[in-house]
């Protein structure tokens, strides 16, 4: 569901930040469930951290604008480099924010991402089917993803009004919910384009 399908004006001004490079990013491989970046090291490299920065020190965006980050640790890092640069207040950890889960695929080449996409066009209108078809099993639906970022933009919307916020997540989960902006379909999420690594987007509804 977009839970933004029946608004016509945002209280708010909404900016999308995609995590800096991740070690995972780096490894290559795909991190997607929580508790697996629980177990590891899976947050910010070196690099990631001074894209951050950088991105941080040119955003312009004010002293009081709301964090909110996914609590995986490349996201809630960049979160945090964000909020002291900027003054901004403590940071709001939001799951709806995590990862799109990619199931069978955890762990394994982030190549693989390329048959998820391939298999959300296919889906069509619901953003895929529930096992991600051939792509494996246990993929998040791109029309999930889509429910539990546009939710929070709504209850986000009913907290305050007149606010900068800053959403802090992963690649997938804010194409899709771009999607909702823009009153896409969810499977159509890759005909954007993609956010690089500590990239801040505005969001506007279409």
């Amino acid at each position: 569901m977009n839970h933004l399908s029946g608004v016509n004006r945002l209280a708010n001004r909404y900016h999308a930040m995609r995590h800096g490079q991740g070690k995972a990013n780096v490894a290559g491989i795909i991190v997607s469930g929580i508790e697996t970046d629980r177990r590891g090291d899976w947050g910010l490299s070196d690099l990631g951290r001074e894209q951050v920065s950088a991105a941080a020190e040119a955003c312009g965006l004010p002293v009081d604008t709301v964090i909110c980050s996914s609590d995986f640790s490349r996201a809630r890092q960049t979160a945090e480099i964000v909020r002291a640069r900027l003054g901004a207040p403590p940071v709001v950890v939001a799951a709806a924010l995590r990862e799109r889960c990619f199931g069978d695929l955890e762990g394994t080449g982030t190549g693989n991402y390329a048959r998820v996409w391939a298999a959300d066009e296919a889906g069509g209108g619901d953003g895929g089917d529930a096992g991600g078809g051939d792509a494996g099993a246990g993929i998040e639906r791109a029309a999930a993803v889509l429910d539990r970022t546009t939710a929070l933009v709504a209850d986000l919307e009913r907290r305050y009004a007149g606010r900068d916020i800053l959403l802090v997540s992963h690649g997938d989960p804010l194409q899709i919910l771009q999607t909702g902006f823009l009153r896409m379909d969810p499977a159509a999420h890759r005909r954007l384009p993609p956010l690089g690594t500590a990239e801040i987007r505005a969001l506007r509804l279409g």
